[in-house]
Parts: structure tokens; C-alpha cells; sequence
């Protein structure tokens, strides 16, 4: 389990407050599994590494208007293509010992 230090948090009302977006919506990311949050004395928190991934969410819907199950797709195909291409550089690599 990795060690997350409190710096390496962000507090999901500031984000919010920030990108002017309810809390509900970062609630139900988190319901359908899209990110964590992390309660800390009451508080919710995600981390800095899951900020990206969270701000590609709210353009999503808020900027995009799409629904939380089309968000939920859109991640899924996101991750595959990101798997694929990272097993094509894996087989790339290994291609390239034999014709070396």
C-alpha cells in the first residue's frame, strides 16, 4: 500500500470551490469507481496524482454535457487504448532483441 503524505492531497471543497462544480458530482465519480477520495478528520480529499483524470471529468460534463455513464465508457475506452499502445511498445521492444 502506498504512503500518501497530506501535501499530496487536495481537499475535494477547494476543488470544487475552484472549478465552481457541486461536491455531488465528485461524490458520484467516486460511487462509480472513476476516482478515490480519501476522508481525513471528516474531510474528503483526492490526490494530486488523480487531479488530471478529475479535471478531465468535470470538462466532460460540465463543458461537454456528458451524462456520468457516457463518462464511465469514455475512461473505460480511454484505459484500453492506454493498455494496447503500452503492449505494442512492449512487443516493439522485445521485436527489436531478435532482429538486433
Amino acid at each position: 500500500m502506498k504512503v500518501t503524505q497530506i501535501e499530496d492531497l487536495i481537499a475535494v471543497n477547494d476543488f470544487c470551490v475552484n472549478h465552481n462544480i457541486e461536491i455531488s458530482f465528485v461524490n458520484l465519480l467516486q460511487q462509480n469507481g472513476l476516482i478515490e477520495i480519501r476522508i481525513i478528520e471528516s474531510k474528503g480529499f483526492v490526490e494530486k496524482e488523480q487531479l488530471p483524470q478529475l479535471e478531465k471529468y468535470v470538462r466532460f460534463y460540465y463543458d461537454l454535457d456528458i451524462n456520468l455513464e457516457g463518462i464511465e465508457t469514455i475512461s473505460y475506452l480511454l484505459q484500453r487504448i492506454e493498455n494496447q499502445q503500452n503492449e505494442l511498445i512492449a512487443l516493439k521492444n522485445r521485436l527489436r532483441l531478435y532482429e538486433g
